[in-house]
């Protein structure tokens, strides 16, 4: 399966730089991926569309201030943006600097802590910090927004890239689909008679990063970490399962796939994936050759995804993480 079959044009301005006014007043594009319709609505027409037969499972991982600028001990600056807390001390993440970086190179970083390079694993550099990593990216750190999002982070950011469910410390970017909810719209769920559940997925550093071979099946995902809690487990049975988002869908995934309810996984889903949990994904616009995207043309179909993305484009939807959403019915 070649990378160029999940390519499209996406207009600049569709890219949304900004959240909607309110968390619910984002658009709804429904595609039922079986009969192969598509409606517009409104997101808030969604309590309308569960009932007392779905369970919604959303992720409650909470993100951290990831992204910390320095500079080198010898001179010369750095920005370190970590993506996982390995230890009370030490952080793994991507470097950019002006120059190399070999284990042994100090570092300054936020407002002059010192940390030490131990040694590279892959693209990301493991770092020791001389105090409590978590405590330093609460001082000093900055929201860490995708690359697309083009305005520096700030006090909307700070509230908005965050879901209001958020609990866990963990993430370096937001399970977007999450962050259309607020609690009127949690209660709404509930009265139609929907249940909610929860998992941990930490969305890693890697979701920024592009699928670099031709050749999809020879891409390798970053490790996660995921935990689906015993309560969640138990409720799944005989429920109708809505995932909000491509990250719980993963944890509920990969914890069938392997039958561990926590751990690590690098789960890649595309075209071909036969899914054993999820029956209904709520999601926003991904990316073009992102494996996001190959994750719903998995779930939905190719030619679904395709026509959905132009219906979306040629109807003005906003795009990626501040943008509209979609809810799925899976294909079989």
């Amino acid at each position: 399966m070649k990378l160029a079959e999940f390519d499209y044009e996406l207009p600049e301005e569709l890219i949304a730089q900004h959240p909607a006014r309110e968390r619910r007043a984002s658009r709804l594009l429904h595609l039922d991926a079986v009969s192969g319709e598509l409606r517009d609505r409104a997101f808030a027409d969604l309590p309308q569309l569960v009932d007392a037969r779905d369970l919604l499972v959303l992720n409650d991982t909470r993100v951290i201030k990831a992204r910390l600028a320095g500079a080198r001990a010898s001179g010369g600056r750095v920005e370190f943006f970590v993506e996982r807390i390995t230890g009370a001390q030490e952080a793994l993440g991507l470097m950019r600097s002006s120059k190399s970086l070999k284990a042994g190179a100090r570092l300054l970083l936020g407002d002059g802590a010192a940390a030490e390079v131990l040694g590279r694993e892959d693209d990301l550099f493991r770092l020791r910090f001389a105090e409590p990593v978590a405590a330093l990216l609460e001082r000093c750190g900055s929201v860490p927004l995708p690359p697309y999002i083009t305005h520096a982070p700030g006090q909307e950011d700070a509230e908005r890239y965050q879901t209001v469910y958020a609990d866990k410390p963990g993430a370096v970017a937001a399970p977007t689909a999450g962050l259309h909810f607020d609690q009127e719209m949690l209660r709404s769920i509930q009265s139609s008679g929907a249940t909610i559940a929860t998992v941990t997925l930490h969305v890693g550093a890697g979701t920024f990063q592009p699928v670099r071979s031709d050749t999809v099946e020879e891409h390798r995902m970053h490790y996660e970490r995921y935990a689906v809690p015993p309560e969640t487990a138990q409720a799944i049975r005989g429920r109708r399962i809505l995932a909000v988002g491509t990250t719980s869908l993963r944890a509920l995934e990969s914890a069938a796939a392997t039958g561990k309810p926590d751990g690590e996984t690098n789960l890649f889903i595309y075209p071909g994936y036969r899914f054993r949990v999820v029956d209904r994904l709520l999601t926003n616009f991904h990316l073009p050759k992102s494996t996001l995207l190959m994750l719903v043309a998995a779930f939905a179909g190719l030619e679904n995804i395709r026509r959905a993305y132009a219906h979306a484009i040629e109807q003005r939807y906003r795009f990626f993480s501040y943008g509209d959403a979609m809810l799925i019915e899976r294909t079989t």
